[in-house]
């Protein structure tokens, strides 16, 4: 009665439901990992926003990178807003998905270095080929404080740099090339201001990193281990109706050979 486990289409079945129960237990675990990996960055992030403002030499300096234990962290500098070399990142959106510009404005400390300030979102308001019209930020000497950021690259980012931009535009916020175009000490990455909040709300604050949906990935944990441990049962489910099947057409074969053959 259990020779059909010998036949092709069984024998496929088999290999199959062995193939999945691994695969899906693997899928699982890389589930698991990514549950951890977003769980440790959400902690992370929550831990640099709850920190109390530090000076923002105490974490950066020029041809530092920003770590990840660092990103986040709100800082504090005293200097003044050089307008004159402020630049506008391209292809930029808002928390609406508008596409923009991101106004970076180097910011001069008390000592003389610069540090890189991303005072917020703009829109385009027309052809991205001409430098938009920028609020002005506070003039004179300033305190500003900002969550530090590190240097975009495209490897992290997925943004391409572009060539040939028209005049003070770039693609990607990286503290090296300014510092390159400015002949300055910039200091490693950046800050994403949050205080002072700019006159009439333009430039438009850039807001608090979002946290990655590392519940999700605990679901899809679970969801992959039940679905590997679905594969057996299911297995064994088409096993017994297969079996119940042919020993109730085996049962019927048996009884119309013992049926007597009429007169």
């Amino acid at each position: 009665m259990h020779r059909f486990l010998l036949t092709r289409q069984w024998v496929i079945l088999t290999l199959v439901a062995l193939l999945l129960i691994p695969t899906m237990i693997r899928l699982g675990i890389w589930q698991k990992h990514r549950y951890e990996m977003r769980s440790a960055r959400n902690q992370l992030v929550t831990d640099a926003l709850a920190a109390k403002p530090v000076p923002v030499e105490q974490l950066t300096s020029p041809g530092h990178s920003v770590t990840r234990k660092d990103k986040y962290r709100s800082v504090t500098a005293t200097g003044t807003f050089d307008t004159a070399h402020e630049v506008v990142v391209r292809r930029r959106v808002n928390s609406d998905d508008e596409v923009g510009f991101h106004v970076l404005t180097p910011f001069v400390l008390t000592d003389g270095k610069v540090l890189l300030v991303n005072r917020g979102w703009i829109p385009a308001n027309g052809a991205q080929t001409a430098f938009p019209r920028i609020p002005a930020p506070p003039g004179g000497r300033t305190t500003v404080t900002g969550r530090l950021m590190s240097d975009e690259t495209t490897a992290a980012s997925g943004i391409k740099e572009i060539k040939g931009l028209p005049d003070r535009q770039v693609m990607l916020i990286n503290s090296e090339e300014q510092a390159r175009r400015l002949g300055a000490q910039v200091l490693g990455g950046y800050i994403q201001q949050t205080a002072p909040e700019p006159k009439g709300g333009s430039p438009e604050q850039i807001s608090d990193p979002g946290k990655e949906d590392a519940p999700l990935n605990y679901a899809y944990m679970i969801q992959w281990w039940l679905f590997a441990a679905g594969v057996p049962v299911g297995w064994w489910v088409l096993y017994r109706r297969e079996a119940r099947e042919r020993a109730e057409a085996a049962a019927r074969e048996t009884a119309e050979e013992s049926e007597p053959a009429p007169v």
